[in-house]
């Protein structure tokens, strides 16, 4: 399971952008990359579900009481991103936001959360509309609850 150590020893995101901002994000300890134009980002460690090793990736968030609410849109892609299965088949991971670092629960968010959980998303990121409109899947939405 990842917790929040693996933070600096895990994989990068295949994607160079989201790769490289992550780094920025962990070599700054937070102080670099968390707030883009008013839009918060946080760094998700998982666990790979076939190689057992951490990776990393950086995700949007909002939050709902104490817990992070991140959204699996891989752009509209028709298949979930790689870091919801991980998160899926193991739900302790590690994240920071900003400086802060802790190891959470992942689940996604039930039916009755998700609508307000979505108008709440889209409200930061407003792509996350468009994504939807892209694919015939129900784009999840996961909370992150710190367990430390």
């Amino acid at each position: 399971m990842a917790v929040a150590d693996d933070l600096d020893r895990a994989t990068d995101s295949t994607w160079d952008w989201v790769a490289e901002h992550t780094r920025k994000y962990i070599a700054s300890g937070g102080t670099e990359g968390h707030e883009s134009n008013g839009v918060y980002t946080l760094v998700l460690a998982t666990t790979g579900r076939r190689t057992g090793e951490p990776r990393r990736t950086c995700l949007i968030y909002g939050t709902s009481g104490d817990d992070f609410v991140v959204v699996a849109s891989k752009g509209g892609a028709d298949e979930d991103p790689a870091w919801f299965k991980n998160l899926q088949a193991e739900p302790t991971v590690g994240v920071q936001v900003g400086t802060r670092r802790f190891t959470a629960r992942a689940r996604v968010a039930s039916a009755a959360e998700r609508e307000p959980l979505w108008t709440q998303m889209a409200g930061i990121f407003p792509l996350y509309n468009e994504y939807a409109q892209k694919t015939d899947r129900v784009i999840p939405i996961v909370l992150l609850t710190p367990q430390d």
